[in-house]
């Protein structure tokens, strides 16, 4: 899937966050609007939390930092000239650590006056309110509490986001100042004879939350008939989290490397894993950073979900602020799409619309009653039928010997790998459809990855 909009459709933003400054460009053009191709995108590894911290004083950001980051700027600015976006298509965002700096003025100044672009400082709850609309970019559609995990604060409000239209509580988010990197000092901070006080404090606080936000009555009833309600965790420390589980997943290896979408139960979410994570260096996506928080993040769950007791499952999502300002300033038309929907008509071939009447006209509709199975209309979705056929030609240019390889890649590596917004069983099952399409003979190289999908 590659971008095919102009630098009118493109959109460029500068997400300063606690941990790193993340720098992108995406098109919004259509007909891929929905999924939200990344033309460009940069990371500068400067953590405005740890620099506003010294020898356990609260201290400024040192103008050392300030110029640091202003040439990262301009570096990007330079990439955005490049690309021909003008001015009114750049925005520059700040959040927790920029927001309660102590020279938080003068350095919003300084950034401005050397790069001609403002800085829009998120307020708490807008901050909340933009991460949550980041998840729910990263799904078809969400029922349940969404968590968005920062350096500095982790904010939680519910969601429901369905054919386009997205509600959160009214009180938008609620946010705590338990970040991964500043529980990490509060821990240290209260030292091991302090920890239980403070699950209690963070317990309670949670607690006394999921009442001020208003929980409506459908989500909860939706909980009790489904065993607890979902949870779906953003924001660099839970998918950190959620890579250490992936690493221990039963499946293993794990095909799908893809943190967006993944899903577990409670019982595989509940922490003391911290015991089986001595060496970082030996699990996917996790740097020597996010391993020193492992300890953090694990008081974090197990305070979470003393104070939620009734969740059934949990889901990892990318999405964050940049998707979520993204996501924002799309149409309800557009965010209404599937994101199959969205990718794979472009693969469509002309016939599409009389292959798709074919194929539903041919696939069973009724059990089984020999095996007792349910049919398989009953496991293929309408979307995922369409989404079949649209890609049914997409790897007939690839040589003989390797087209059911590379459809069983598609969604992960491939064609789809970075459309964003696809669940692992959506790729998975599209990837497995695909390869039997062109006989499903692959190398002995992708064999344990086709066992895998079909475990998965």
């Amino acid at each position: 899937m590659s971008p095919q909009g102009t630098a009118e459709h493109y959109k460029a933003l500068v997400d300063m966050g606690s941990n790193g400054i993340r720098f992108s460009i995406s098109d919004l053009s259509p007909p891929l609007a929905r999924v939200m191709p990344t033309v460009y995108q940069d990371r500068c590894g400067i953590s405005l939390y740890d620099a506003q911290h010294h020898a356990g004083e609260r201290i400024p950001i040192p103008q050392s930092v300030i110029d640091e980051i202003v040439v990262a700027l301009l570096r990007f600015k330079r990439i955005t000239e490049d690309f021909k976006i003008p001015t009114s298509r750049v925005q520059v965002v700040a959040t927790e650590a920029t927001r309660t700096a102590l020279n938080s003025d003068a350095f919003r100044e300084h950034i401005e006056n050397a790069t001609g672009w403002k800085v829009d400082m998120l307020a708490k709850e807008e901050e909340g309110r933009i991460g949550a609309m980041g998840v729910a970019s990263s799904f078809g559609s969400i029922k349940g509490l969404v968590l968005d995990l920062g350096g500095g604060s982790i904010q939680m409000t519910w969601m429901i986001s369905e054919a386009g239209k997205v509600k959160t509580s009214p009180k938008g988010a609620v946010s705590f100042p338990y970040g991964a990197a500043a529980l990490m000092m509060r821990l240290g901070e209260v030292g091991i004879e302090g920890h239980a006080s403070l699950g209690q404090e963070m317990s309670a606080n949670f607690e006394t939350a999921l009442q001020e936000l208003g929980v409506p009555d459908t989500l909860v009833k939706d909980a009790e008939a489904e065993g607890g309600l979902t949870l779906y965790l953003s924001g660099g420390g839970f998918r950190g989290w959620g890579y250490i589980l992936m690493s221990l997943h039963s499946i293993t290896p794990y095909p799908i490397p893809i943190i967006n979408g993944f899903r577990i139960p409670k019982s595989s979410f509940e922490p003391n894993l911290e015991e089986h994570f001595s060496d970082p260096d030996s699990t996917f996506r996790i740097s020597a950073r996010r391993a020193s928080q492992v300890p953090a993040i694990a008081f974090l769950i197990r305070a979470l979900t003393q104070s939620v007791p009734s969740i059934s499952y949990i889901y990892f999502a990318q999405g964050g602020i940049r998707e979520g300002l993204l996501f924002s300033s799309l149409p309800p038309s557009i965010r209404s799409q599937h994101p199959l929907t969205a990718v794979t008509p472009s693969h469509a071939p002309p016939s599409s619309a009389c292959l798709l009447h074919m194929l539903t006209k041919t696939i069973p509709q009724s059990r089984n009653p020999a095996t007792a199975t349910d049919p398989p209309a009953a496991l293929i979705s309408p979307i995922m039928l369409a989404s079949t056929t649209n890609l049914l030609y997409a790897h007939e240019s690839f040589p003989k010997d390797i087209r059911a390889a590379a459809a069983l890649r598609s969604t992960t590596t491939g064609l789809l790998g970075n459309a964003h917004g696809l669940s692992h069983t959506d790729r998975a099952l599209l990837a497995l459809i695909l390869c039997e399409r062109w006989g499903g003979e692959i190398s002995p190289a992708d064999e344990q990855f086709l066992s895998k999908s079909q475990e998965l």
